[in-house]
């Protein structure tokens, strides 16, 4: 794509376009090519949004009208969903991945503002009872304030709406703080908040930031009640911890190390796609990746030989050729990383398929193309095994009973989800209960809805985004206690 001429992208603060110091390109990562500018922001617009958030929330009725909250959230979604092909488009250009897979993620975001519409209008009551005689309590859900939404650039539309959604049925106002690396498709989505005339001004800010200035105003902030992030597990260490000064509520949706683990009684046919789809979906930039293949030894051979060749075959290409199966990782930078990680496998586990940069050929310009890698190992500490590698390569494991699977899979620091393939439901859950994943999939792979929960356990975090706990992640709840005034009399 040629050089855009157009304006560099801009800030959305307090119902206003805003411009800061500092200039800087987008790229895209199939090409190299330069899609656009935008202003990069700072302290500064950090702070500026802040102010504008908690002016909001204080002097505006937005937290008090549930039906006011549930009809913005409607126009957004239809706003959204007007410009599907646009940001879809324009979002494949700047992280990647395959248009099918933005156009799938722009219209699920539509779909989770509707969701979260419905929330607003219906999760607004708390409890009532008589504990003793003329002793009467009630409970009232409240919106817990200001909230920072830190969001990554794999997914930044639907994993940004996951948290908006809930938080606006909440009642809350937000800053919301977007990576570089998809700073047009961030102004794209401001313009469509911008253009919702039921959200006053200053109860959504957007941001978008190449360094980490933002991010950090807003956990330090006392004006900032909830951070909501998604991101890595090291990072969101550092946001726990540094969030404690003020004792801020934190959702963290973080690393994961998926495990898919394939018993005798697997339907392969079901199993070996499922197996490619997980490494191959959004790039292998996904924290639910299937990058660990665990299989009984009973069809070790079997299932080896498949993905071995599934793997082999994954044809590459541009984020708009229909054909591919696999796009680029973010830029040079990560393939390099990505394929580091995988020479050094190689000194301690067998390559079964040693992929790599593209180096020849039209793909070869922005060096961030990567051939899907399959690395057997047997040693769950290893490196591979242990890190979030975040692109296209699995590890294949192979495990003698039940309890060696579950062993392996809970072998390592994560626990966002986990896959199981068997044809006896009585063994998925047996074996489900056993594996520490907030989410388990049966006979399939990276299944979601917005109707229920997901969630992280051990080190990839922890609070609700979706279904029905979603929206009390952002609320507090008041409770009341009355005396009765003929009783407290005696």
């Amino acid at each position: 794509m040629s050089k855009n001429t157009n304006a560099p992208a801009r800030h959305w603060i307090g119902g206003k376009w805003t411009e800061s110091t500092q200039i800087r390109e987008s790229f895209n990562p199939s090409t190299g090519a330069v899609v656009g500018t935008f202003y990069d922001g700072g302290e500064a617009e950090a702070r500026a949004a802040v102010d504008t958030a908690a002016d909001a929330f204080a002097s505006t009725d937005w937290g008090r009208v549930h039906h006011v909250r549930a009809t913005a959230l409607e126009r957004l979604a239809d706003a959204l969903e007007a410009r599907v092909p646009e940001i879809a488009a324009t979002l494949s250009q700047e992280n990647g991945k395959l248009l099918r897979e933005t156009m799938w993620e722009v219209s699920a975001a539509a779909t989770w503002l509707r969701y979260t519409a419905a929330s607003a209008r219906t999760q607004i009551a708390g409890r009532a009872a008589e504990v003793a005689p003329g002793q009467y309590f009630h409970s009232m859900p409240e919106p817990a304030g200001v909230v920072g939404i830190i969001s990554p650039w794999n997914s930044p539309v639907i994993l940004t709406v996951r948290a908006l959604g809930p938080a606006l049925a909440a009642g809350c106002t937000v800053v919301i703080k977007l990576p570089a690396q998809t700073a047009l498709t961030n102004a794209l989505f401001a313009q469509v908040v911008a253009s919702v005339a039921e959200i006053p001004p200053g109860v959504v800010n957007i941001l978008t930031e190449t360094g980490s200035e933002v991010a950090r105003h807003l956990v330090a902030s006392e004006q900032v009640s909830m951070i909501s992030y998604t991101g890595s597990t090291p990072v969101g260490r550092q946001i726990a911890a540094a969030a404690a000064a003020t004792l801020k509520r934190l959702g963290l949706e973080l690393g994961g190390k998926t495990p898919i683990i394939i018993f005798p009684s697997a339907d392969l046919d079901i199993a070996i796609p499922n197996l490619l789809r997980a490494a191959t979906l959004m790039n292998g930039q996904f924290c639910c990746t299937g990058s660990r293949v665990l299989v009984h030894r009973d069809i070790a051979d079997q299932v080896r030989t498949a993905l071995t060749d599934a793997l082999s075959q994954v044809r590459l290409g541009t984020w708009d050729d229909e054909t591919a199966q696999l796009g680029p990782l973010i830029d040079r930078a990560s393939a390099e990383r990505v394929d580091a990680l995988v020479e050094e496998a190689g000194s301690y586990g067998t390559v079964l398929v040693r992929g790599g940069q593209v180096t020849e050929g039209p793909l070869s310009s922005s060096g961030a193309f990567y051939r899907p890698s399959l690395v057997e190992v047997t040693d769950t500490e290893a490196r591979i095994v242990q890190e979030e590698v975040f692109g296209p390569v699995q590890t294949f494991e192979v495990f003698e009973d039940e309890a060696d699977a579950v062993r392996r899979a809970n072998a390592t620091q994560y626990g966002l989800a986990a896959s199981i393939f068997t044809a006896d439901p009585v063994q998925a859950r047996r074996v489900g209960r056993q594996v520490q994943a907030g989410g388990m999939w049966i006979n399939t792979w990276g299944l979601l809805t917005e109707h229920f929960e997901q969630v992280g356990v051990k080190g990839s975090g922890y609070g609700y985004l979706g279904g029905l706990k979603a929206i009390e992640e952002f609320q507090v709840l008041k409770v009341y206690a009355e005396m009765d005034y003929a009783v407290a009399m005696g």
